[in-house]
């Protein structure tokens, strides 16, 4: 099934953009016929396209050119970004959200050939080669000893990414209002004291509440939130001036700061590094996996 979004929120998810296309994943081919160890595609979603939760019997590897992946599982929101990918362990239920005209390559591996699995979500580092031995194997005219030792090399560099940059949801029934409000709206200024007075709890209440459901202050929680969805925009093509402004920012410089608090680099730099990678050349064979829906 596949209905539009007037822009509503999911629960742990960013709010949706107008004209998003949500869709409900049915049971592919793949859960049931796994014909070699890494089945690899792509997909190109023309409009902003949620799936919602879903899992596999395979392994999934999923990545993006273009623009952002979001995928909430449990209590984590991961984004992906141009340079990695999210490992998605078979079994393990999750939903996506992809922006307009990304490019959306997926592969998936079967667990019962796969010489080692990861047990949780991660995130894995697509390096140039990687992506072109996954883009190799989507052809359908190798012979099997060929695709053999590709997959072969595709386990030896299959590796995590050094940052696991995912957002831990509290949920804890004090404060998930404020989790779920930021989500939301990222811009949302309210102080921690003005939150404890909204909510009528004391603000070290809430600040022990988020160190232990997530390890981080308040205001720290808030600005990781916040950079996972600058990531989102700033892919969008939206400049920084603009992004500052959509998150709250009181200046530019103030975004930058903050970004580079997180990321270890400004998103200047960020992006450059993700623009420079160069990325798996298209086979014109590869397959345009379907989009699946029930």
């Amino acid at each position: 099934m596949v209905r539009p979004s007037r822009g509503d929120a999911s629960p742990g998810m960013w709010r949706r953009e107008a004209g998003t296309v949500v869709r409900r994943v049915a049971p592919p081919l793949e859960q049931t016929t796994a014909p070699f160890a890494i089945i690899a595609g792509l997909q190109i979603p023309r409009v902003p396209t949620e799936w919602a939760p879903h899992s596999h019997v395979l392994h999934e590897l999923v990545w993006v050119r273009g623009g952002t992946l979001t995928s909430r599982v449990e209590d984590r929101v991961f984004t992906v970004s141009e340079g990695h990918g999210l490992w998605m362990p078979a079994g393990v239920v999750h939903g996506g959200r992809a922006t307009a005209g990304a490019r959306f390559y997926e592969a998936f591996f079967a667990p019962d050939r796969a010489p080692f699995a990861f047990a949780e979500p991660r995130a894995i580092t697509m390096t140039p080669l990687l992506e072109s031995l996954l883009t190799h194997l989507s052809r359908t005219d190798l012979d099997a000893a060929a695709r053999e030792r590709a997959e072969s090399v595709v386990f030896d560099v299959l590796e995590p990414s050094e940052r696991q940059f995912a957002l831990q949801l509290p949920g804890d029934a004090r404060i998930d209002t404020i989790a779920e409000t930021l989500l939301d709206d990222p811009a949302d200024r309210r102080s921690l004291e003005e939150w404890a007075l909204r909510l009528g709890i004391s603000d070290r209440t809430i600040t022990r509440a988020f160190r232990h459901a997530t390890g981080l202050s308040f205001a720290q929680w808030r600005q990781v939130l916040r950079v996972h969805r600058a990531l989102t925009l700033l892919s969008e093509g939206l400049d920084v001036a603009s992004v500052s402004e959509t998150l709250g920012y009181a200046q530019p410089s103030t975004f930058i700061a903050s970004f580079r608090r997180v990321m270890g680099t400004t998103p200047g730099a960020f992006f450059d590094k993700a623009d420079s990678t160069p990325g798996a050349t298209e086979d014109v064979r590869n397959p345009v996996l379907p989009v699946r829906d029930s």
